[in-house]
């Protein structure tokens, strides 16, 4: 959506990047004063916001437009961006256009994506109204983020062509045998202070590919088999390096307490959003360490809002021994 807003004539560079990465992009490209747009990412350090805040012209347009709290809570009176953690990043970049930033010609290039920012939206917060949403997810999983940007630039619309449905639809028939086989391997732990249903699902490496985790963490969270929902699940991935990247997911904004509770900067990293949110181990933790970290974490959610004061370090401690 937006390659096609800016698509006016002018030579695009389009850069699909993560953390890593952007706060470098955004330097060379206000140092080479080029035009801007970035979407669902926020700069990670003070020194690129300084020079940012330095540099930005008054009265100039924003050119960042996210939907993270963390980005909320950080930048939000900046005059460069523009932060509504009710949509996602492309929605407030479509609400921001049509509210007298755009002229005729941009908002006709880009009203053929309405339907496909309404499933982006739909997705990213997890609102579940639209089943077309998981077969988007399917088609990004196959096709990878460029092949699936290639995809909207040639063809905007959110409908699938016959030879797209059937092959994202067999994917998904494909997907529910790897999740009936997840299942079976998940494990539930009761966490202390969390009530009778206050259980941590915990996956372990190997039995769900990439593209699965969304979908197969709401299968447990909405849509539980044989009990109740459990109130955070937890998949752990060992990368190729070692390292482990968990993702979580949860209702009610537990996954984003646990990350913040558990990153540190140095050796656990982590982000993301209330809901839906990402931790990093490095590769001397084991899986069955993440699982109590992560339990440890709960409890201390726990135990900070019945008031007890006890804190995280004592409760990894208590776990560690």
């Amino acid at each position: 959506m937006a390659w096609r807003a800016n698509s006016s004539g002018d030579p695009i560079k389009v850069s699909l990047t993560g953390y890593g990465e952007v706060d470098n992009l955004m330097l060379e490209a206000f140092r080479k004063s080029e035009r801007l747009i970035a979407l669902d990412l926020s700069p990670q350090f003070q020194a690129t916001v300084d020079e940012i805040d330095r540099d930005f012209p008054e009265g100039g347009a924003p050119f960042l437009f996210d939907h993270h709290q963390s980005t909320f809570e950080r930048y939000s009176n900046r005059p460069w961006i523009v932060v509504d953690m009710n949509r996602c990043g492309a929605a407030v970049y479509w609400d921001w256009l049509m509210d007298g930033n755009a002229d005729d010609e941009t908002l006709e290039r880009i009203e053929p994506m309405r339907g496909m920012v309404s499933v982006a939206n739909d997705r990213d917060l997890w609102i579940n109204e639209n089943p077309d949403g998981r077969l988007w997810q399917a088609m990004v999983t196959l096709c990878g983020e460029w092949g699936a940007l290639a995809r909207l630039i040639t063809n905007p619309s959110a409908s699938f062509t016959e030879p797209e449905l059937a092959v994202v639809t067999k994917f998904i028939e494909s997907q529910e045998k790897r999740f009936n086989r997840a299942r079976e391997h998940l494990v539930r732990s009761p966490v202390r202070g969390l009530g009778e249903s206050g259980e941590l699902a915990f996956l372990g490496d190997g039995y769900l590919e990439f593209g699965d985790t969304s979908d197969f963490c709401g299968s447990i969270l909405d849509r539980p088999e044989g009990g109740a929902a459990p109130l955070i699940a937890a998949i752990s991935y060992r990368k190729p390096g070692g390292n482990w990247a968990v993702s979580l997911r949860s209702r009610g904004g537990l996954a984003g307490h646990v990350v913040s509770l558990l990153k540190d900067g140095r050796k656990i990293r982590g982000g993301g959003h209330g809901d839906a949110a990402a931790l990093y181990f490095p590769s001397h933790y084991n899986e069955e360490s993440i699982r109590e970290s992560i339990a440890a974490a709960l409890a201390a959610k726990s135990e900070s809002s019945s008031g007890m004061g006890v804190t995280l370090g004592d409760l990894l401690k208590g776990t560690m021994q």
